[in-house]
């Protein structure tokens, strides 16, 4: 079984990405511009993969719409993934340790497996393999070697690496994200999301409340689907830096039994739009309330998506009759009132700060 797990992870279907600072793309090329040579590899494997019957369903255009109301928030009906999907693995705890016995990406077969990401040093290198349910064409599973045996907690130079990959796409709609343990992770190894999505969501341009100067840590209260941590990184020089601090809050956060959820995007300045030059990277932590276990009275799952603004829907009702506040209620029983935000917003400024 061992060697048949080394085979898997070093598969050859995974081929050699490897690249450096001149292949970031410092401003997105905008909605419908050209490919990067990353986002031309990725999505040719990934359609190669589809066309081999290597997912669980054949995906094809979704049904997309933007509800009415302030946010415009993204809705899409995906019911095969709702019906067709592996079962999420219980989770029992926010440290809850790996365990072999369930399904890890160990199992994954080699035609799985899409492109190894080899970048500059002090990024890991990632395995980016398909994820089999996916959301959208181009959603792929970003993961550290996964013979490494990694439970499902961040880590600096994971994150790191995968703040390059979105740096490595030209497409605007391109984002990286996290869940954790009781925050919608249905996996306990460690694992990113790199997703494409063409339209453009409010988490991007949102301004934030300073929190800790200089820009290190800021808070996204207001016009956004769910209050969130920001941290932003005006280029590629800043990855390491906002990597370790997004990594020491969300450690903070676990360690006062809270759970989390990251997500990574092209956006303004934490001031918000017209700050000037030009746009970096967003990444956001949202603190939430430990959820453990289906509930099957819910109408979608929350995780980074949804708390972003991008909610995939199981069911054809709920998707042609939800409203902005029926969605928003429903991503908000979650998180954590706001005095209470504002109290563990003050005690992250001061660990950084540190």
């Amino acid at each position: 079984v061992a060697a048949g797990m080394a085979v898997a992870a070093e598969g050859p279907s995974a081929e050699d990405f490897v690249y450096g600072e001149e292949d970031f793309v410092p401003q997105a090329a905008g909605w419908g511009g050209e490919p990067s040579r990353f986002d031309r590899a990725l999505l040719s494997g990934w359609d190669d993969r589809m066309e081999r019957g290597l997912f669980r369903y054949r995906l094809g255009p979704l049904p997309t719409r933007v509800l009415p109301g302030s946010l415009g928030l993204v809705v899409q009906l995906n019911a095969e993934r709702g019906t067709q999907r592996r079962p999420p693995q219980p989770m029992l705890s926010l440290r809850q340790p790996f365990d072999p016995t369930a399904f890890n990406f160990t199992r994954l077969r080699p035609g799985e497996l899409l492109l190894r990401l080899r970048g500059p040093a002090g990024a890991d290198v990632l395995l980016a393999a398909i994820n089999a349910s996916p959301l959208e064409r181009g959603h792929v599973l970003l993961m550290p070697e996964p013979g490494r045996r990694l439970p499902q907690a961040l880590t600096a130079p994971v994150l790191r690496a995968g703040l390059e990959a979105v740096l490595l796409s030209a497409h605007p709609g391109f984002r990286v994200g996290f869940n954790g343990l009781g925050a919608g992770a249905s996996v306990n190894h460690l694992h990113l999301h790199g997703l494409y999505l063409d339209r453009p969501l409010p988490v991007e341009t949102a301004p934030a409340r300073p929190l800790c100067p200089p820009r290190r840590l800021g808070l996204l209260l207001h016009h956004v689907p769910a209050p969130a941590f920001l941290f932003y990184a005006a280029g590629p020089d800043e990855l390491e830096g906002v990597a370790r601090d997004v990594c020491r809050a969300a450690e903070r956060l676990t360690d006062t039994g809270l759970a989390y959820n990251v997500l990574a995007t092209r956006g303004d300045p934490p001031e918000g739009p017209g700050a000037g030059a030009g746009r970096g990277l967003r990444v956001l932590l949202w603190a939430r309330r430990p959820s453990f276990g289906a509930k099957a009275t819910a109408a979608f799952t929350v995780a980074l998506c949804e708390l972003a603004g991008h909610l995939p829907l199981p069911a054809a009702p709920v998707f042609r009759d939800i409203t902005e506040e029926e969605a928003l209620r429903a991503i908000r029983q979650h998180l954590l009132p706001e005095p209470e935000l504002l109290r563990l917003g003050g005690d992250l400024a001061q660990l950084l700060a540190a």
